[in-house]
């Protein structure tokens, strides 16, 4: 909250810019004092500005609405050697000033702060425009040297005499002052200390214990809705007692047997006193019975976010058994305060927390992307007469496909292409496990069918304890012989191409860690000269276009046959492929990994 403060010989002005809030409030009026004080006004004057700033203030962050809320208050007070002027410029919808201010009724919860104001300072005018308003109070000052006589409109005396018209308001009006200084304390404090808290429940408990201080209430239940769920739950109470079970909100018309559930379904106060006892079947009766108090539901805008119940023990309180209030307007529109201070902390708190899940969310991601980086190689093994082209482009941040390449000899290598059912750090973990599993069987590396069983026997416990399998295919390749060796644990088909046309293959396996004992099969196929072979998975066939049509196997088929015409190497048409997949996909968001490996000769 900048401020500045600028002299010249006639006055001396201070500057403040404040948030929209009511800690803010708190902050600028105890500014505001130390300036005028500096200035040489009288402790009875700087008593009477602090009262009427801050009520100033405080309507204009009353009346904030949402775009309000989020312009500063922009204050500027202007102390000459006769008066001191109050500019409060705020940009909220504002509130209609009364053709006349009087003395409110002792059950009304506003009206008093304009006639504080009105009666403290000599002059007020308010001026109401679009999004934009500006109140100017003004005061005299006493001539320098005389003290003010109890008639003197300077005076505190003169405050109380003027205010003496009805002794009972005042005396709840003395005691709203109180409790608005005490909360709009009690808030700053709890602002500053917000951040640092502990967890939401401490934090409540805390500012809910001096609320019940400062409204003369004994106990309090703090209820709220938890996200994605349809209850009440209580998250702090005075009392352990009063820590009661969850409230289901009602699915038809059908009313609730709970105040509290009152209060939330309808968004209005609801009393308990003598007039309106506690319902018979209600929790509140059967924890507290014989209390009375006000049930406020907790908004932050249009959204429920729980309810608040404060109450003290009638019998103890005789005022209450003859109807009297049970709170005053002034206490009430403390709790209406706190209420509202409660709902925008409960708000930042889960803020936060979505945002610390968020960053947990990313950091998990960002390790998979690494891991699955990781097993991605870099620089591919060749064979003599073939050339060997891999590509892989992943939906999410972390893809479940996966491809390796492992060379047995110089004339035969191993092709792998995978696909784990899911995402994130467990996918590129089972991604990792597979690839470990095939490298630590160099053995059966030529023998594709027999491996996927010894891999599918020691993935299973894992796999099937998670929910999750592997799709899988190895393709062993001897080029001495020109001959490749394919089994598939429930993947897509390997299709090779040559002048002959376009055949695919796809021996019989149930994908890796649906059961322990699956049997493999694999099937050998003749590898003529300059042909074309494609392992890929099925996020190529699935890939959609902008009308949400699939691209299908046979258009990918069709694009193999084709390249099998051409002396093109294996590099050259992976980047035709994907160029392919590119542009069938434009205007559109990748909805699933792509990975291929194609390897020509």
């Amino acid at each position: 909250m900048p401020g500045n403060s600028a002299a010249s010989p006639r006055s001396v002005i201070l500057r403040l810019s404040l948030a929209c809030n009511l800690a803010e409030v708190r902050i600028a009026a105890q500014t505001v004092r130390g300036f005028l004080a500096e200035q040489a006004w009288l402790p009875d004057e700087l008593m009477a500005f602090d009262l009427a700033l801050v009520e100033a203030c405080n309507n204009a962050v009353k009346y904030a609405g949402e775009s309000g809320a989020c312009q500063p208050i922009h204050l500027e007070v202007i102390s000459e050697a006769s008066q001191v002027e109050f500019r409060i410029h705020d940009h909220t919808p504002g509130f209609d000033w009364p053709e006349k201010i009087e003395l409110p009724e002792p059950d009304s919860e506003s009206g008093r702060g304009l006639y504080l104001i009105t009666s403290l300072m000599d002059s007020v005018s308010y001026f109401r425009g679009r999004e934009e308003n500006l109140l100017t109070m003004r005061k005299a000052r006493p001539v320098q040297g005389e003290v003010a006589p109890p008639e003197s409109p300077y005076s505190l005396e003169n405050y109380a005499r003027k205010l003496a018209e009805n002794e009972h308001v005042i005396s709840e009006m003395v005691e709203e002052l109180s409790s608005c200084y005490e909360s709009l304390s009690a808030i700053f404090r709890y602002s500053t200390d917000s951040g640092k808290a502990g967890n939401l429940k401490e934090f409540a408990q805390r500012l809910l214990q001096d609320l019940l201080q400062i409204v003369d209430a004994e106990w309090f239940i703090l209820r709220l809705i938890p996200k994605g769920e349809s209850k009440l739950t209580v998250l702090a109470a005075s009392e352990p007692a009063m820590e009661l079970e969850p409230l289901t909100f009602p699915t038809t018309g059908k009313p609730s047997a709970s105040m509290e559930m009152e209060a939330a379904v309808s968004r209005q106060r609801v009393w308990f006193d003598a007039q309106r006892p506690m319902l018979a079947d209600g929790p509140l009766k059967k924890a507290k019975p014989g209390s009375a108090g006000l049930v406020h539901p907790i908004l932050l805008g249009d959204q429920l976010m729980g309810t608040l119940t404060l109450g003290k023990a009638a019998f103890q309180n005789p005022s209450l058994v003859d109807g009297g209030l049970v709170f005053t307007a002034g206490q009430t529109n403390v709790i209406n305060t706190f209420a509202d201070f409660l709902a925008i902390q409960i708000a930042n708190a889960r803020f936060q927390e979505e945002q610390f899940s968020r960053r947990l969310v990313t950091h998990e991601l960002e390790i998979a992307n690494n891991i699955q980086r990781s097993l991605l190689i870099t620089s591919l093994p060749q064979l003599p007469g073939f050339s060997l082209a891999a590509f892989c482009r992943s939906a999410h941040e972390v893809g479940g496909d996966f491809y390796d390449v492992l060379k047995i000899n110089e004339h035969s290598l191993l092709l792998v292409i995978a696909d784990v059912m899911g995402k994130g750090i467990p996918a590129a973990m089972f991604a990792a496990i597979l690839r470990t599993l095939l490298r630590a069987s160099p053995e059966l590396t030529h023998q594709p069918a027999a491996l996927l069983e010894r891999v599918n026997r020691l993935l299973f416990p894992e796999l099937s304890g998670v929910d999750m399998f592997i799709t899988a295919q190895l393709a062993f390749v001897d080029a001495k012989d020109r001959k490749l060796t394919v089994a598939s644990a429930g993947h897509c088909p390997l299709a090779v191409a040559s002048a002959a046309g376009v055949k695919t293959f796809s021996p019989e396996g149930m994908p890796l860690g649906i059961l322990p004992d699956t049997t493999f099969h694999d099937e050998t196929v003749e590898l003529p000269e300059n042909c074309r072979v494609l392992l890929y998975t099925d996020g190529l066939t699935e890939a959609l276009n902008a009308e949400g049509h699939y691209l299908g196997q046979q258009p990918l088929m069709d694009w193999l046959k084709r390249a099998s015409a051409s002396n093109q190497p294996a590099e050259q048409l992976k980047q035709e492929l994907a160029l392919e997949l590119e542009k069938y996909q434009a205007n559109t968001v990748l909805n699933d990994d792509q990975t291929f490996l194609i390897m020509s000769g």
